[in-house]
């Protein structure tokens, strides 16, 4: 059992897979930090951009000469 470890350990076969599946879990766990980052600062936005219009009033203008 501990020459099966001492081969396993020293065997590359797999090695860029690895490298990769940790490559990509970083750049997924980056996005995702991002994202989170940025919607809390999207939904403040969003709702004093609600507010603003919510509290606007629209002037009618009729037809402006056309007939």
């Amino acid at each position: 059992m501990i020459k099966f470890f001492k081969n396993f350990s020293k065997d590359e076969d797999g090695a860029v897979t690895v490298d990769w599946v940790v490559l990509t879990a970083a750049v997924v766990g980056l996005g995702i930090a991002g994202v989170s980052t940025v919607s809390t600062g999207i939904g403040n936005l969003a709702t004093s951009i609600g507010t603003e219009v919510g509290g606007s009033t629209v002037v009618d203008l009729g037809t402006l000469g056309q007939q």
